[in-house]
């Protein structure tokens, strides 16, 4: 495992036969996305391609070719799900090159979504903003949307070349890697285990610094928080491994990480109880009563697309404090406001 800044350009053997790349991203706080190739003499296999700009595939051509290959070679991209620094450089490369890429079914509905122009009034996310109170993100937000300044190149969201199954189990050069569903961060996430070496490749769901957005898709999910939850109990059920993720640094023990992201979202959901008093209120004056980010930064200091972000977390763990019991939902307007049970 490496030290240090793991954003650093270069190629960096982790085990034997795989190798993390990372690649820049543009105008992100994350800074940077771990592509994986595991190598042979078959090809490699990418997981993970990279967000689709020039600079990241010159990084990535460049890194294949330290491995002795190049992008025509790539047997097949295995994509964790559909976000953009995970999903789009492949279906770019595929245009080029015929690379097999492929996804978690679930992903279907939020590409369909994705790919065709719509009005941004009518995206699934800027209604739900309204609904958890946040009328001035949404009317940013929606504005941004039709100016442009929001909307991605349409090829991003092209179907992939097919769908994994549940609990598929892949060669990739000589490693069993089994497809475990994971949703919550997206509805169709993915991971893939090497249960023999001891590695997960872990894509958003399991992160080592921070904490994976929940409900940032075109197609909501009808309880995100639930099914991350749910989705890190089957994880941490399994033999513990390596956590190989998206971003961060590769540490020793999946299970560690788990623990700690569970831990986080108990004391969430019990911050933000709090945070609604004895009165019924809406999700967006509870995202503002809380702390965001590691450093504890008020929701003013965030940019308008954090906020957003800010705001569907909130209502997803309002959401799931109904689920509990802890808390009960009304509408008015079209507006929700929770108060506690």
């Amino acid at each position: 495992m490496t030290n240090g800044d793991w954003t650093a350009t270069g190629v960096f053997e982790e085990v034997p036969g795989v190798y993390r790349i990372p690649l820049p991203l543009p105008n992100d706080g994350l800074r940077a996305v771990n592509v994986y190739a595991v190598v042979g003499s078959d090809g490699p296999v990418l997981i993970d391609s990279g967000w689709a700009i020039p600079e990241a595939q010159d990084l990535l051509v460049a890194a294949l070719a330290e491995l002795g290959s190049e992008p025509g070679d790539v047997q097949r991209f295995l994509v964790t799900h559909m976000h953009r620094d995970h999903y789009s450089q492949a279906i770019h490369l595929r245009r080029e090159f015929g690379i097999r890429v492929s996804l978690g079914a679930e992903e279907r509905h939020s590409l369909e979504i994705a790919s065709r122009p719509r009005e941004p009034e009518r995206r699934s996310q800027i209604v739900r903003l309204r609904q958890l109170g946040a009328q001035d993100i949404a009317d940013r937000m929606a504005a941004a949307m039709a100016a442009g300044h929001a909307r991605p190149d349409p090829a991003d969201w092209e179907l992939p070349t097919d769908w994994f199954t549940p609990n598929e189990l892949i060669d990739a050069n000589g490693r069993q890697l089994e497809v475990v569903e994971t949703p919550g961060h997206t509805r169709g996430h993915v991971v893939f285990y090497d249960t023999p070496g001891k590695l997960l490749f872990a894509g958003d769901h399991v992160l080592p610094t921070i904490t994976p957005s929940i409900g940032f898709e075109p197609a909501l999910a009808a309880d995100p928080l639930g099914s991350f939850l749910t989705s890190l109990a089957i994880v941490r059920a399994r033999p513990d491994a390596m956590l190989l993720p998206a971003h961060g640094p590769v540490t020793d023990s999946v299970h560690t990480r788990v623990d700690e992201l569970v831990e986080h979202h108990r004391l969430r959901l019990d911050g933000m109880l709090r945070a609604l008093g004895g009165r019924a209120d809406t999700a967006a004056r509870v995202a503002a009563a809380v702390t965001w980010t590691r450093r504890a930064r008020s929701f003013s200091e965030l940019d308008v697309f954090n906020q957003f972000l800010a705001v569907c977390e909130t209502g997803a763990h309002l959401d799931l404090l109904v689920a509990q019991g802890r808390a009960q939902r009304g509408e008015r307007d079209g507006v929700f406001f929770y108060s506690p049970s």
